[in-house]
């Protein structure tokens, strides 16, 4: 079971990918934007950061930076339909953060978890 940080501003995905993530056994915290997303990560620890590029206030890749910067150890996964953004050498994000592009199905998200986890 893995200790989950979800920032995703749609909520209708965010309760989805919380319901998934939770059958499958997992800790899930969700927030709907970034920067409470970020406050949450400077309060507790977690293993895994679950989150959207494109967010008000502040953007999925802003959010990974400053929390990797926090805590070096914590998994990075961006959900998007802008995989490019995520993938782009001038994006900032951290190289070792995973990308998971929309559309996926729940499945393939919990299995995408599961393997970071087990790495």
């Amino acid at each position: 079971m893995a200790k989950i940080i979800l920032a995703e501003d749609d909520e209708d995905m965010r309760r989805f990918l919380v319901r998934a993530l939770e059958r499958a056994g997992h800790a899930v915290v969700s927030f709907g934007e970034g920067a409470s997303a970020f406050e949450e990560i400077k309060q507790s620890t977690y293993d895994l950061l679950l989150t959207d590029i494109v967010m008000p206030e502040m953007d999925g890749i802003e959010l990974a930076r400053r929390a990797a910067e926090l805590d070096p150890s914590l998994k990075i996964m961006f959900i998007t339909g802008f995989a490019a953004v995520a993938l782009h050498p001038d994006s900032r994000a951290p190289k070792e953060a995973k990308v998971l592009s929309k559309p996926f199905h729940l499945r393939e998200l919990v299995a995408e978890v599961d393997r970071m986890m087990a790495a």
